[in-house]
């Protein structure tokens, strides 16, 4: 048992009238005392539940953050790209509502050259959802395999990229196991929607549900120097937009006094009106994928306009969301999603043959 790991579940677990919050300090040390075993089963399940009571702060997610960069991977500088990195962070424990539609998003991006990073593990508690390495080897590219290495190779040869929990962060899967034995989704789910593991010049996109979280996720990003984000209220916590609803915001504004600014993106006014796609049967929402990545008109097809389009202005590459709608629409009716999984697929192929 860890003493000094115990002063600091005794801060958090104390009640709801005598808690403490860690200090970012603290809050690194409990993390990487948890991710290096130091703490006790006991006293990392203790302490996960206690602080999901509690409530973690902006402070505490800033150093668990510290500790995740201390001892988790680093992805090196991209040599070809005139954008910074784009990392979704998306909600581990996957999908079982809602289609997700940020794989044909990361298609759009990186087949105009726009370097996209995603992350995810295995199907998880406390949803078991549609993961997104799941969804990737269903379109034929099993990226749960690659080395650290050959994820940068990949990365750089086609300007897609994924890290797998598992394959890439061991210490922080061996978490996993706490989360079905709580019942319950730690802070630690939070902590990796805004994983950044990339030394260079990076674009957070991250999704949330409660407004809380947002603000908890705004501070972190103060607190550790991040300047360049995009938080959506998405489906499922996501950063898929909604295409039933207006969508809720956030983004950083330099020339704003908070650093940030609140935009409200509404599908109607560009004409985009539909339900959110179902994922009630996973062969039904695969069969979609493939067809709406071919060119074809499908369920998904006007939900990856909408994203496809939002994202394109957001990160720079179009002047207005309207153009980026346009172009989208472009790119899927030319092939170009379809051309760019395959040379994903032969990148990957020719990465593992080379070595």
């Amino acid at each position: 048992m860890s003493s000094e790991f115990r002063e600091l579940l005794k801060k958090i677990g104390s009640g709801a009238h005598t808690h403490k919050n860690l200090t970012r300090l603290q809050a690194s040390l409990a993390l990487e005392m948890m991710l290096n075993g130091e703490a006790t089963p006991a006293q990392i399940g203790a302490f996960l539940i206690a602080h999901r009571i509690k409530r973690p702060t902006g402070e505490e997610l800033a150093g668990m953050l510290d500790s995740y960069t201390k001892l988790g991977v680093t992805l090196s500088n991209i040599n070809n790209s005139s954008y910074p990195l784009t990392i979704f962070g998306i909600p581990y424990d996957g999908r079982t509502r809602f289609a997700p539609i940020s794989p044909l998003t990361a298609l759009i991006l990186s087949s105009i050259e726009l370097p996209v990073l995603m992350h995810g593990g295995t199907k998880m508690p406390t949803k078991y959802g549609l993961t997104l390495a799941e969804i990737w080897r269903e379109l034929g590219i099993d990226l749960t395999q690659l080395s650290l290495s050959q994820v940068e190779k990949l990365l750089n040869d086609t300007h897609f990229g994924f890290l797998y929990l598992p394959q890439h962060f061991p210490l922080a899967h061996k978490l996993v196991q706490y989360r079905e034995e709580i019942g319950k989704r730690p802070p630690i789910a939070t902590l990796e929607l805004i994983w950044q593991p990339y030394e260079g010049h990076s674009h957070l996109i991250a999704g949330y549900v409660h407004p809380p979280t947002e603000k908890m996720i705004r501070e972190a990003l103060l607190l550790r120097g991040i300047t360049k984000f995009t938080l959506i209220k998405g489906l499922e916590g996501s950063p898929d937009l909604k295409l039933d609803q207006t969508n809720i915001i956030v983004i950083d504004s330099p020339k704003s006094e908070e650093g940030f600014e609140y935009l409200k993106v509404n599908p109607l006014h560009y004409d985009l009106k539909g339900k959110d796609p179902s994922l009630s049967d996973h062969q039904e929402y695969f069969n979609q994928l493939k067809r709406t990545i071919a060119g074809e008109n499908t369920p998904l097809t006007m939900s990856t306009i909408l994203n496809g389009g939002f994202y394109l202005w957001r990160c720079g590459v179009t002047s207005s969301i309207e153009q980026g709608l346009t172009l989208v629409e472009s790119l899927i009716k030319e092939g170009k999603l379809q051309t760019q999984l395959e040379r994903m697929e032969n990148g990957k192929w020719r990465i593992e043959n080379e070595e």
